[in-house]
């Protein structure tokens, strides 16, 4: 019985401190765009149009390390 002297108070000051942090969550407006993120993964950006995006984009090292798109290498 003793113990719930101890328990009772701090799961009281957990939710206190839960009602606080979803509180500070409302006002500071974290709930405003929730299809904002889902958007972004789903749907790429719109290619580059002029030059020097595509020339850019071309010289990425990310775009270099891409596997080959027909096969393995020939031996020689």
């Amino acid at each position: 019985m003793s113990g719930l002297l101890y328990l009772i108070p701090v799961a009281i000051g957990l939710g206190i401190v839960g009602l606080v942090a979803f509180l500070w969550s409302l006002k500071s407006a974290q709930f405003e765009d929730l299809d904002g993120a889902a958007n972004r993964i789903l749907f790429e950006d719109e290619a580059p149009e002029n030059e020097n995006s595509a020339a850019a984009a071309a010289s990425d090292p990310v775009a270099d390390n891409r596997p080959p798109a027909e096969g393995p290498p020939e031996s020689g």
